[in-house]
């Protein structure tokens, strides 16, 4: 595929150097490792014998490493940039992402300030120094609680210092002894997103879809792809990812971390210029990886238009970090649970030392739907008999849904004939929203923005009750082409036939499901079974509920025959 050999620094242990080589393996492309360890996680899956036992914080050795390949690039930022430029000037080795952007990166603080200068939303920071002076200061301008930040050398939570109070800021006097500093505004947000995003020589090409990542204790526990966040919010992280990488030099790949506020703002918590723990799972669930993207992009090579695509517009996945824990086992039982899981796929990394909150592997999870990944992360976490401290049920699983079916009703008088539907949603367990009034007639404006933006909140079917005239469904579908069905209302006159006839007879180019007057439970079935073919889990119990139906009519039948008409009505 190309001659050219990449070179990567990688810090011990560095699971992403590892998922780098196996990328380049597939492309045929020759790697070369500076790690202190010889057995390190990269190295194990490359037997060359050009490898260099040493340090990304050592001169000499990255230089020894460059004089053995023919482009350097990183996994971790936090290398020695002196010797990074000295290579640059010397222009032989070619080194991507560009050291000035790496000695930006590396430098949280200096991040922030190239980021915000370039006119994209950051969180207000203001540099300190160690001293409870410059922390009262600081608590003073930025409010409490606020966070306190090293500035250099910190990741998966290292560095990181929550101050509540003045009080409070004594002990991490000593935890950040003779260490850069910087202040940062406390950002109270609803989630937290990240983009994968890939840049060539040239700038920007494109960028994977937008994830939301759970963390705990300051380290990344799961990510959801794509993000439960509506089409708007996704969008807008995509452009404020994208933008942001425009504002560095050099190719590779750049993780985008974000947070959504509770006013929808997209805010840039910080940038990675190298692959991200985010973006693992794009090697199952996209027709790229992060990890070849980077290779790619380091070398200039093309890629088709679709590269960061999920493989199907049915694609979902989490991906869950394997964190170790004490008692250094307890992450191989999950493992183990995962072996008879469908569609999840195990990822070692070959570390021997088993710290605390140390990552040790990932499993990712794909499936036809978010709740069907959400059923099968349940079956590896729920069903074993593990007690983790870095992982917890509530945890994991409080994270609200994002609704997939909306209720709306014309009157609150309809009511009593949705409640059905609602029911039948809170079996399946299905997400939806509402039910909620809105009057064709009295409320046109309500309607026109619920049904102009139902596509970017995410649902997938509507369910629409009304009497009379019964306008609302045909309203609806006159203005998204989301599937919707309409539930005729019995009213004080003409028994719901006038809704009936209303709701069935559409216009050519505007349909609408009409189901039997009153019978909301019949539309939620229908919902579901549009929603079934993609979510595998919801058909699955479409089926068992159809199974059950039956079980219970030869019941009826095999009861009737026993006892006889004559005595059926009294004994059922």
């Amino acid at each position: 595929m190309d001659d050219r050999i990449i070179g990567i620094l990688e810090i011990g242990g560095g699971q992403l150097g590892r998922m780098l080589v196996e990328a380049a393996h597939r492309l045929n492309i020759k790697t070369v490792i500076l790690d202190p360890d010889p057995d390190s996680p990269a190295k194990q899956v490359n037997s060359s014998k050009n490898h260099i036992n040493g340090s990304f914080l050592n001169f000499d050795d990255i230089l020894s490493l460059s004089e053995r390949c023919n482009i350097l690039t990183i996994e971790i930022e936090h290398v020695d940039i002196k010797a990074l430029k000295h290579i640059f000037l010397n222009g032989k080795v070619k080194v991507h992402p560009s050291p000035n952007t790496i000695e930006i990166i590396q430098d949280k603080y200096l991040q922030k300030l190239h980021l915000t200068k370039h006119g994209n939303p950051t969180i207000e920071s203001i540099s300190i120094k160690n001293t409870l002076e410059d922390i009262r200061l600081a608590g003073e301008k930025l409010g409490y609680p606020f966070m306190l930040k090293s500035r250099t050398m910190a990741y998966d939570g290292r560095g990181n210092f929550k101050i509540d109070s003045l009080e409070s800021a004594y002990s991490s006097l000593s935890v950040f002894e003779n260490v850069s500093l910087y202040a940062e505004r406390w950002v109270p947000f609803m989630k937290e997103l990240a983009v994968i995003v890939v840049r060539n020589e040239e700038g920007v090409i494109g960028s994977y879809p937008v994830v939301e990542t759970v963390q705990s204790d300051n380290i990344c526990r799961l990510v959801y792809a794509p993000a439960r966040v509506s089409f708007t919010v996704s969008e807008n992280a995509k452009r404020v990812a994208e933008k942001a990488i425009q504002c560095f030099s050099g190719a590779g790949v750049f993780g985008v971390e974000m947070f959504l506020v509770t006013n929808g703002d997209i805010i840039i918590n910080e940038v990675s210029p190298r692959p991200h723990n985010s973006g693992h799972y794009t090697i199952n669930a996209c027709s790229i990886s992060q990890y070849e993207s980077h290779i790619r992009a380091v070398l200039n090579l093309p890629f088709p238009s679709d590269s960061f695509n999920f493989l199907t517009f049915k694609t979902f996945a989490i991906m869950l970090n394997l964190i170790a824990d004490d008692l250094k086992v307890e992450y191989m039982e999950i493992c183990r649970k995962a072996l008879i899981v469908g569609g999840s796929s195990i990822y070692l990394y070959g570390k021997k030392e088993q710290r605390r909150g140390r990552k040790m592997g990932h499993i990712t999870i794909v499936a036809s739907s978010m709740s069907e990944a959400e059923y099968k992360l349940q079956q590896i976490l729920q069903s074993s008999k593990i007690s983790l401290s870095c992982f917890s049920s509530k945890e994991i699983f409080s994270y609200e849904k994002s609704p997939i079916v909306a209720i709306i009703m014309g009157s609150d008088s309809d009511l009593p004939t949705m409640k059905s539907a609602i029911e039948i949603f809170k079996k399946f367990d299905v997400s939806f929203v509402g039910p909620d009034i809105i009057s064709a007639h009295r409320t046109p404006r309500k309607l026109v923005e619920f049904s102009s933006t139902a596509i970017l909140n995410g649902y997938k079917v509507i369910i629409a009750g009304a009497g009379g005239a019964a306008h609302l469904p045909g309203m609806v579908a006159s203005m998204t082409t989301l599937p919707v069905i309409g539930v005729p209302v019995k009213g004080s006159s003409l028994d719901g036939v006038d809704s009936l006839y209303s709701i069935v007879q559409m216009p050519k180019g505007i349909p609408v499901a009409t189901v039997a007057i009153g019978n909301s439970t019949n539309a939620a079935l229908l919902a579901l079974r549009i929603i079934g073919i993609t979510d595998n889990r919801v058909r699955f119990l479409l089926d068992e509920y159809t199974r059950n139906m039956e079980t219970d009519i030869l019941l009826k039948s095999k009861k009737l025959q026993e006892i006889g008409w004559e005595n059926y009505e009294h004994n059922k």
